[in-house]
């Protein structure tokens, strides 16, 4: 199953369905179902700006699951777009030239599953559920 390591609180916004909408550098082709691994890195600052969303922020596990849509490449209007959306969780940066990977179907795992990440999208070989 493919994996996306994800930092904290990113993650854990996806899982709460908060962001449907993960940022990279890079595109991909994949689409179907993939597994959301919170990194062990944590956002400095994050707790403070996302304190009422009340998160719980696991660390070096694969929290949930979501089906990824699309790959769109942000311009400056689909940027506004997601800003309009939630300022708080969209409106931090600036996302124009990156690619915002579209996820739906999110699911959220009641008992996470702890593994190393990696970088880019990479498999998990073990169990899911």
């Amino acid at each position: 199953m493919k994996v996306l390591t994800i930092k904290q609180p990113w993650a854990a916004l996806i899982i709460k369905g908060y962001k449907k909408y993960e940022f990279r550098s890079w595109k991909t082709n994949y689409r179907g179902k993939i597994l959301i691994h919170a990194g062990m890195t944590i956002e400095k600052n994050a707790s403070q700006t996302y304190k009422n969303y009340n998160l719980k922020y696991c660390q070096g596990m694969i929290i949930g699951e979501a089906t990824l849509i699309d790959c769109i490449l942000i311009n400056a209007d689909f940027n506004q777009k997601l800003n309009n959306i939630n300022p708080q969780v969209y409106g931090q940066n600036d996302h124009t030239n990156l690619y915002a990977w579209q996820l739906e179907n999110i699911i959220e795992y009641s008992k996470p599953i702890p593994c190393k990440g990696k970088l880019g999208l990479w498999n998990f070989e073990g169990d899911v559920k």
